[in-house]
């Protein structure tokens, strides 16, 4: 078992890193005190991107993309993780659901995106539809050569930088041994197309600068050729899309997690009570080294995950697992970071409140940890369910 990685990932590592602490670490304080990216600063932290070759790593090379495989992938996620959201998120990986898009499709919309020239939004989430995705309500009804948009979208990412929006909408319904069940389609939505308004959503404490929006589309007609891949299958592509952003959430989590446990230790070595640093109480030292097993072990399974992707041989609950132990270890180590700074620990001259501040949200978006154990149970269960019918 070869657990080293090779010349060109520790490469990656090294220039992703670098560019991670040169060009986003400076601006994190100015992102965290006005929840804004300059325009000028999003094109220079962009255009340096594009410039190192990192800009929509995600996508073939074939479409100008980075073309990186799932574990390298992974190792990017990992290094740009240990920065701002917002920050990082200018370093685009267009949605992989552009993949399906046909020729002219292709043209207006994927590879503009790839080359930095359009920014694309994921719209899926309802106020009444959240884990449960098929209970969406925004509907798309076909009239003619059109399809004809009704509903509400929100908690949409940074849809007020976006050019164009991944819609699922419902367009119809099919029967099923469970009762009627929603078929979910996808469409390709420009920003400025009549019947759609885009609006802030309310101010999160996670995740600074890195908005949230509501999406209104009130008879928002758009022609048929917007459909993106065949009506009534936008389900598959959803699950497709995000089983890849679970093990994006995962390794984005571990290099959060990598950069607050360096604080912390380094704090816990200098910070002196009773005559001596505190590192050298058990009260804090044992929390940090099971900790420090919880990170190892989850860094583990995120890399695994992304290996098996590589392998065509990972499931929906590699990627569960990799995101359900990333993520709930990320909560609780920065939950100790805050504890072992003390009260500097809830101050804003120090970025560990921040930390804390923006894990909380990992364990919510992407599927929330109880999604992930169901994902779990479910691939455990079900050959033992087989084998009692």
């Amino acid at each position: 078992m070869q657990f080293a990685l090779s010349q060109e990932h520790e490469m990656l590592v090294e220039t992703v890193r670098r560019f991670v602490e040169e060009e986003l670490y400076p601006h994190e304080d100015l992102v965290e005190a006005t929840d804004e990216i300059p325009d000028d600063l999003a094109r220079r932290i962009r255009a340096k991107a594009i410039e190192l070759g990192l800009y929509a790593a995600n996508m073939p090379g074939e479409v100008g993309g980075g073309g990186l495989d799932a574990l390298g992938l992974a190792l990017l996620e990992r290094e740009l993780g240990r920065a701002n959201y917002a920050l990082q998120m200018l370093v685009a990986r267009p949605s992989n659901i552009l993949q399906g898009c046909s020729d002219e499709q292709r043209e207006r919309y994927l590879l503009p995106t790839v080359r930095g020239e359009r920014h694309d939004c994921l719209a899926m989430t309802e106020p009444g539809a959240g884990s449960d995705v098929r209970s969406m309500k925004t509907r798309a009804v076909r009239q003619g050569d059109d399809y004809v948009i009704n509903g509400q979208k929100h908690f949409i990412s940074h849809a007020d930088r976006a050019d164009f929006i991944i819609l699922f909408a419902v367009t119809g319904t099919e029967e099923t041994r469970r009762g009627p069940r929603n078929q979910i389609s996808g469409f390709l939505v420009d920003k400025g197309t009549p019947g759609l308004t885009v609006r802030r959503g309310p101010n999160a404490v996670s995740h600074r600068g890195y908005h949230n929006c509501e999406l209104f589309f009130d008879d928002c007609k758009l022609p048929a050729s917007q459909l993106l891949g065949r009506e009534g299958r936008g389900f598959d592509l959803m699950n497709e899309w995000l089983g890849a952003t679970r093990l994006t959430v995962a390794a984005t989590s571990i290099g959060r997690a990598r950069r607050v446990m360096e604080a912390t230790l380094e704090w816990a070595g200098q910070r002196r009570q009773f005559g001596q640093t505190i590192s050298q109480f058990q009260g804090v030292s044992f929390p940090l080294a099971d900790l420090m097993v919880e990170l190892e072990a989850a860094e583990l399974l995120t890399l695994r995950a992304a290996w098996l992707l590589d392998q065509g041989r990972a499931s929906d609950a590699d990627f569960a697992m990799a995101k359900l132990a990333a993520s709930e270890m990320l909560g609780k180590l920065t939950d100790r970071a805050v504890q072992t700074f003390g009260g500097m620990g809830l101050m804003d001259s120090l970025p560990i409140a921040r930390w804390w501040k923006d894990a909380r949200v990992e364990r919510i978006w992407d599927g929330t940890s109880e999604i992930q154990r169901l994902i779990i149970a479910r691939q455990l269960l079900r050959p033992h369910e087989a084998k009692t019918r």
